[in-house]
């Protein structure tokens, strides 16, 4: 089984609560994260404050969320980690082989995401039809640029 694709590593990691004040105390206040930037999306339900750890390529967001309106869907702050995004080489390539492979996946298709990057998710759950989920964890794919696949291939090489 040939993949057409590569993760190359973490892009980011998404926090959600009830206050997102709550988790910059601990994220930023404390352990000294940077806010690089803000995404606030009705259709998403989520207000957020994206964070960084590490520079350049190997930059990991870390996404402090909370709802827009706690009773809608989707629910950012019940689940904690609420989901962990993967850089990956050839994002329309990923999708297809995944889905073949009988991998389900969330609403929405291919998109572009709060960072700018196109994305799709995995879901969490699989189904009769496509038995492949998260197994209880949304997985974001994001589509990385070139100069992070360019990073990546440098790292192999140098530990090759």
């Amino acid at each position: 089984m040939q993949r057409p694709f590569k993760v190359l590593g973490i892009q980011q990691i998404a926090i959600g609560g009830p206050d997102k004040m709550r988790l910059q105390k601990l994220w930023v206040d404390m352990l000294g994260l940077e806010v690089t930037g803000t995404f606030r999306s009705e259709r998403e339900n989520v207000d957020e404050d994206i964070c960084a750890i590490g520079t350049g390529p190997f930059k990991v967001e870390v996404d402090l969320m909370q709802p827009l309106d706690p009773e809608k869907k989707p629910a950012v702050h019940t689940t904690p980690l609420n989901h962990v995004g993967l850089w990956i080489d050839k994002l329309p390539e990923a999708v297809q082989w995944l889905g073949a492979q009988g991998v389900r996946f969330a609403p929405g298709g291919i998109r572009k995401g709060a960072a700018g990057f196109d994305i799709c998710f995995l879901h969490p759950k699989g189904s009769d039809e496509l038995p492949i989920g998260g197994e209880g964890v949304l997985i974001e794919l994001v589509q990385a640029p070139p100069e992070v696949v360019a990073a990546f291939a440098r790292l192999a090489g140098s530990s090759a």
